[in-house]
């Protein structure tokens, strides 16, 4: 049982670091960001192409995974989301648009085959992502055998929430954040730049997936389309925990990490059943999510 448990909170973990920047930028943006599952994808391929080109190891691929989808993140709300706030059909549509678009950029290698150029590691093919040696294997906790780099995703995770954290209730930018979460034309008149915060509030939340991605490659396989479940995965946590509660949203990825694990001894098809039943049950009995902001 305490393997499973183990299991289902690393699972959870993985959820997390996908629904935090959907938490953020939902609640502050109200964008409904269909692309944010290619996030995860891109930051997957950096761990591909990193170790490929540079020769780097997974645990370079982390901030260099961050960093490039957040810069991707930013030029997707400058160019696009920044002309569709308030519009959320129009968001959801566009979005889904420069998902499909970032995907098949992967399949067609960036479009550079046209021109006979070959970029390895890119393509529809299935890659690997290698785990570090002092990751592999397991180790023994109360009589079970804990998987290391199962450790080592829920030790990332737990930084980067702390991190997320930290900005949000320690510094001025966090500040801003929540002021624009609560009320987004009240933070404008008191004079806060919503649009400045908003696209560096999107380009953290794209960096986050990023690193999502980064920890998926180390034990599931690399494709185009690997973001697509995980966008959906995303929001029914941040629906489940309620918009823009970072507690809620840590709590129930938690939560569906765990019915997932114990479901799934029995079968893997029933499991993923089953948490959509308790998020659609959620949804009915709390439609504002179990954490949820109190209103006034």
């Amino acid at each position: 049982m305490l393997d499973i448990l183990f299991i289902g909170l690393s699972l959870g973990s993985i959820l997390l670091l996908v629904a935090l920047g959907l938490a953020i930028t939902y609640g502050a943006m109200g964008v409904i960001n269909m692309a944010h599952g290619e996030m995860v994808m891109i930051g997957a391929y950096v761990a591909v192409l990193s170790g490929i080109w540079l020769k780097a190891n997974l645990l370079f691929a982390i901030p260099l995974a961050f960093v490039v989808t957040a810069l991707l993140g930013l030029l997707i709300e400058r160019v696009v989301v920044r002309r569709l706030y308030s519009r959320l059909l129009d968001t959801l549509l566009a979005t889904w648009g420069i998902a499909i678009l970032l995907q098949q950029a992967v399949r067609l290698e960036f479009g550079l085959s046209f021109f006979g150029i070959h970029v390895e590691g890119l393509g529809a093919g299935l890659q690997n992502v290698a785990v570090p040696a002092y990751l592999q294997g397991t180790f023994r906790l109360a009589g079970a055998d804990i998987n290391a780099y199962r450790t080592f995703i829920i030790a990332v995770t737990a930084a980067l929430t702390l991190a997320t954290w930290f900005i949000l209730y320690r510094t001025a930018a966090g500040m801003q954040v929540r002021a624009i979460i609560r009320n987004p034309n009240m933070a404008a008149a008191c004079g806060i730049d919503v649009k400045r915060v908003n696209a560096m509030t999107f380009a953290f939340g794209s960096g986050l997936a990023g690193v999502a991605g980064v920890m998926m490659s180390g034990f599931k396989t690399v494709f185009p389309d690997m973001g697509t479940t995980m966008v959906v995965d995303g929001f029914m946590v941040v629906v489940t925990g309620g918009v823009g509660s970072l507690f809620g949203t840590i709590l129930s990825s938690g939560l569906l990490g765990e019915i997932n694990a114990l479901v799934a001894i029995g079968t893997d098809i029933l499991a993923r059943a089953v948490v959509f039943g308790v998020v659609i049950l959620v949804i009915l009995v709390k439609p504002s999510g179990l954490f949820s902001f109190k209103g006034r």
